[in-house]
């Protein structure tokens, strides 16, 4: 069940709303199936439109600092124009079709972490949406990036932390401009020569593109694309051990900044 609320712009006594979402663990490229439960208050409302949409927490730059904020993927509307009667009950279900770029949320029922997304649900009213709290969605891996994430944690890799970031990859085709990145430290066999890796997907509906970033290691001199690498799984390939695509990623990263051996 979702938690019931009740809408701001009528004040007490006036209408309330329960979001429930059917099945909330989801792949990218599935949909989320749910209803809104509407129960009128004490007098008729008038709604202009319920919409539903996914939303992240995510990094920006503000100024010279970083902060947060709520971004939302694309909006699903749930209904157009419509009077609630007093004391009446509706209800209304939708269907939202989950980005195959969508953060993930876990990997096998492992939570990731800081990996915080919601759906969102938006009752407009004279032209302004009633905001509420963001209903939990789970987003496990697809085949493919499963297969990744496995070869990364096999290589010795360890996961501090997942963040979803403002902005665009390059060379990949984003749909939104946000992506996330999974923080690694670094595995025992690059040691000395690595702190760190992050590592980010763009998925589209042939594979998945797969962008590894190491380390800032060395100084403003080697700051550039020599730390950046890039490699493309296909969803048949999904089944295959990737351990040792991954560790030619990173080997090809080092050498090119003079950090092998």
């Amino acid at each position: 069940m979702g938690i019931k609320r009740f809408l701001a712009a009528f004040g007490i006594g006036g209408p309330s709303i329960d979001t429930v979402i059917e099945q909330p663990l989801v792949r990218p490229g599935d949909r989320l199936v749910g209803r809104v439960d509407l129960v009128g208050g004490e007098v008729e409302a008038r709604i202009d439109e319920i919409a539903v949409a996914l939303a992240a927490r995510v990094e920006v730059e503000i100024g010279d600092h970083e902060g947060q904020t709520t971004m939302e993927f694309s909006r699903v509307a749930v209904s157009g124009p419509f009077t609630l009667a007093a004391g009446e009950q509706r209800r209304l279900p939708f269907e939202y079709p989950v980005s195959l770029q969508s953060p993930l949320t876990e990997v096998d029922g492992r939570p990731l972490p800081r990996a915080g997304l919601g759906l969102s649900t938006d009752v407009v009213i004279g032209g302004q949406p009633d905001k509420g709290d963001l209903d939990p969605v789970r987003v496990d891996p697809l085949p493919a990036q499963r297969a990744v994430l496995e070869a990364v944690d096999r290589l010795g890799f360890g996961l501090v932390k997942t963040d979803i970031e403002h902005g665009t990859l390059s060379g990949t085709r984003q749909e939104f401009p946000l992506y996330q990145e999974f923080e690694y430290r670094a595995a025992p066999r690059y040691a000395g020569r690595l702190n760190e890796m992050e590592l980010s997907f763009v998925a589209d509906d042939r594979g998945v593109d797969v962008v590894i970033e190491v380390d800032k290691r060395g100084g403003l001199f080697l700051e550039s694309q020599d730390r950046f690498g890039r490699f493309r799984v296909e969803h048949d390939q999904a089944g295959a051990d990737l351990t040792p695509v991954v560790a030619e990623q990173v080997d090809s990263l080092l050498r090119r900044r003079g950090l092998f051996g």
